[in-house]
């Protein structure tokens, strides 16, 4: 880890530079070049990604979409232990997101004008999962919960297929959890191009969830421009960890690692009061980092990771609240006192006993947050990103009379003569119906 000692304020941009910005322009041009092919071929396309970026032969696997047969022996190649463990990540999901489910509340804003809001499903969503050397099937859970709660009726999955063409057997163990049949064998940037105009065989969809590397995250950007709304700009993962003099360096160092072994473009952080604890951290993640199957990953994150030694937790407050962290994870003696002075994070884990691992699969709090900065002006997702709000009102000739006048007045001031007309010609017949 690269260690800086009390920079000046001036220095801290520089310090919270994220190495996947610096790159973003270098993909966007290949991935417009995706989305012509898939839009241009279609299912050929996709089929030729699969052979380039993923070396499957989807021909001779029976195609794009994952077959009942496949769907169905899914669970048998999954421990039991794991299936229990996924059932109860799934309960505790499904408690926390059922909490958030909204009211539909009438407001009579005056007497006999009555407004209200309901909440309707998005119709057609498309739920991207990550695959490669970490199926992240837990994800599929954060994603899957919120759509099925929310009512959407048309799902479609999208997730990379293995060498054999075939999905990961966890993955279809979770989809099948959560009743979701329609799989299609696409990762990438491909993927996401195929949801926003559809295929032969890739229905399009309404809204894309799911993170990904640079290209799927400059892919879901590219995706708004045909239409297509996306959950947010959720890209490499990254951690921040503000620790002080009472952290466990073991336990910092774990956190660090969990978020390096993501990916090679993953952003770690640590931000400590403490040169004792930067320099015991910092050992612990060597020792810890040989000990990780993928330590190779975790390594090439660790050369853009940052160790920051700042003067008080305050200064490491404002540190993060300027970075804005995908994780942020105060191990601290107060952290609550912390927490409460958080305005950018998308997930905040308090105190010693709360890795961030617990929030990427079983606490019931919801994984797939904004990266890059975003969380200054995005939430993660929730119930909320699978709904829309449509608003309803209703006037009775009481409510006319007395709302009618008000726009009639503001509607000439705005030169608007034809919203004025749509009432006073309401108010005309009511005052013709009282008169016979």
């Amino acid at each position: 880890m690269n260690v800086v000692q009390y920079p000046a304020r001036s220095e801290w941009a520089a310090l919270q530079q994220r190495a996947a910005q610096q790159q973003a322009q270098d993909v966007e041009q290949r991935v417009q070049q995706i989305f012509e092919d898939v839009r241009t071929r279609g299912d050929a396309a996709l089929l030729d990604y699969a052979r380039q970026f993923d070396r499957a032969d989807l021909s001779a696997a029976g195609g794009l979409l994952v077959g009942p047969e496949e769907l169905a022996a899914a669970a048998a190649r999954v421990p039991s232990e794991l299936q229990t463990a996924i059932r109860q990540a799934h309960a505790n999901i499904l408690r926390f997101h059922q909490a958030q489910v909204p009211a539909e509340e009438r407001v009579e804003t005056m007497p006999g004008v009555l407004c209200w809001r309901r909440a309707v499903p998005v119709q057609r969503v498309g739920l991207y999962i990550p695959g490669g050397t970490a199926p992240l099937f837990s994800t599929l859970l954060m994603l899957g919960v919120p759509a099925r709660l929310a009512g959407c009726p048309h799902i479609v999955l999208c997730t990379p297929p293995q060498k054999d063409g075939s999905v990961n057997p966890i993955i279809l163990f979770t989809a099948q959890l959560l009743g979701i049949d329609m799989i299609v064998k696409a990762g990438g940037a491909q993927a996401v191009a195929a949801l926003s105009g559809g295929t032969e065989s890739v229905p399009a969809v309404d809204k894309i969830f799911g993170p990904g590397n640079r290209y799927v995250t400059a892919a879901k950007q590219l995706a708004t421009r045909y239409g297509v709304a996306i959950d947010m700009p959720a890209g490499p993962s990254e951690v921040l960890v503000l620790a002080d003099a009472t952290a466990n360096p073991a336990f910092v160092a774990a956190d660090l690692l969990s978020q390096a072994e993501h990916g090679p473009d993953s952003q770690v952080i640590l931000l400590a009061d403490s040169l004792s604890i930067v320099e015991q951290t910092k050992a612990e993640v060597e020792r810890q980092l040989r000990e990780l199957p993928r330590a190779e990953v975790a390594a090439q994150a660790l050369t853009e990771s940052r160790a920051i030694l700042l003067e008080s937790p305050q200064a490491m407050l404002d540190f993060s609240n300027e970075y804005a962290p995908e994780h942020l994870i105060l191990a601290v003696r107060n952290p609550e006192q912390l927490a409460a002075g958080v305005t950018n994070a998308g997930s905040v884990f308090l105190g010693h006993l709360t890795p961030e691992a617990v929030g990427d699969y079983a606490s019931g709090t919801n994984h797939t947050l904004p990266t890059n900065g975003y969380a200054r002006n995005y939430s993660g997702v929730s119930l909320d990103s699978f709904l829309k709000k449509i608003t309803f009102q209703r006037l009775t000739p009481e409510g006319l009379l007395n709302v009618g006048p008000v726009v009639e007045t503001m509607a000439e001031a705005e030169g608007l003569r034809a919203h004025a007309r749509a009432v006073t010609l309401r108010l005309e017949s009511l005052a013709e119906a009282g008169n016979e």
